[in-house]
């Protein structure tokens, strides 16, 4: 076992091997424009690229003509929210969310107030779930999109995407989804779950950073969706820009990996985690599961322990990477906007720490981490005792 270990996978996935061996060709002898059409270097290229689109599709139960690459899952957000909110001006501006969204769509959404758009912030359950009949009563005629993740990036709840897929069709509003945490960890299907648009991330799913896609349903009535970027029309006309080929095809051979070994990988991990949360349990009074542990992705556990600061806990265990929440609002001071929207006090928030378990992950290195953290807490405790007011 070597140090440090690296349990923060929601933050970021290290490149599979089989990815970084796919990706170096297209650094080097293979390094054409995918948009120049006149010579094999553009033309072998466009094949590459072409590859990972069908590879991200398949993945995706999509069509490749509905794939469309980004810079990564926030651009892919922007594109969607702002796109569909412009494009179809004529039919609405009231839009749907949760406030556990992250903040690629709160912000977006923030921004789409200030310009007109009408936002409905839909509160989840404790459990981290939305109500699908608040969902349903938010509803207005004149609602155009509604935007809910898979799976939380800092809790890890997966939210019954088919149901409010079907709920959205049957009441004719388009279903955005943010799938950055969940796409190559567990199923995704945009045809049976309904979606209309889904934004993806290649470096949660052992892939490069720096691309993303944005799939655009295609099938049946085409969705207005105005480009935010101009300047040659590439991707369809959605997305114009030269194509990162080398990021790529990396994202697409992550996606075939993922296809392949995503059952077998989601188990494993699913009792890595179990066998953290049991150890814990052995040697730790004091803490809370934050989230659903029946819809959760297979390797996520965010804790809160009561008593403790979680900055000082991080800074007691230099050798583990762990977090405390969204790496995207890493800077903020403020506690984590997920768990206070789940209702937890400032202090609980402030005492969460998120584990994020991923494919080169061992059981040597979960025994570690759990001893660890809880010889950690446990002095932590005892060198601050908790106050009447605070037990």
């Amino acid at each position: 076992m070597h140090a440090p270990i690296y349990l923060d996978h929601h933050a970021t996935t290290p490149v599979d091997p089989r990815v970084l061996e796919a990706m170096l060709p297209y650094f080097g002898p293979r390094f054409g424009n995918a948009a120049s059409r006149s010579h094999r270097f553009g033309w072998e290229a466009e094949k590459a690229v072409e590859q990972a689109r069908r590879r991200v599709a398949e993945l995706a139960g999509a069509s490749p003509r509905e794939i469309v690459f980004t810079s990564g899952a926030t651009e892919s957000v922007n594109l969607a929210l702002k796109g569909v909110m412009d494009g179809c001006r004529s039919r609405g501006n009231h839009l749907i969310t949760t406030t556990t969204e992250h903040k690629a769509v709160l912000d977006t959404v923030r921004h789409l107030e200030r310009c007109g758009s009408i936002v409905a912030l839909l509160p989840c359950r404790p459990d981290g779930l939305l109500d699908l009949n608040l969902l349903e009563q938010a509803i207005r005629p004149e609602t155009v999109l509604v935007s809910i993740m898979h799976a939380n990036n800092e809790i890890g709840v997966v939210q019954p995407v088919g149901a409010i897929g079907e709920i959205c069709r049957r009441r004719g509003v388009l279903f955005h989804c943010d799938a950055a945490q969940s796409f190559g960890k567990i199923p995704v299907n945009v045809a049976a779950d309904q979606i209309d648009l889904i934004s993806l991330s290649a470096h949660k799913l052992y892939g490069p950073k720096g691309v993303g896609a944005l799939f655009i349903r295609r099938h049946g009535v085409a969705i207005p969706v105005t480009a935010q970027m101009d300047g040659g029309g590439h991707e369809f006309g959605f997305r114009s820009g030269t194509l990162n080929v080398p990021a790529i095809v990396g994202f697409g051979e992550a996606c075939a990996i993922a296809g392949d070994e995503m059952w077998g990988e989601a188990s494993r991990l699913a009792a890595l985690r179990d066998r953290l949360l049991k150890q814990l349990a052995a040697r730790l009074d004091g803490f809370a599961v934050n989230g659903s542990m029946e819809h959760r992705l297979p390797g996520n556990l965010n804790l809160s322990c009561t008593g403790i600061d979680a900055e000082a806990l991080l800074m007691s265990l230099p050798e583990i990477a762990l977090s405390t929440g969204s790496a995207c609002s890493s800077a903020s001071v403020e506690p984590s906007h997920v768990l206070r929207a789940l209702g937890l006090s400032t202090a609980q928030a402030r005492s969460s720490v998120r584990f994020g378990i991923g494919r080169f992950n061992t059981e040597e290195e979960i025994d570690y981490a759990a001893s660890r953290l809880a010889s950690a807490v446990n002095n932590l405790r005892s060198l601050a005792p908790l106050t009447p007011a605070e037990s």
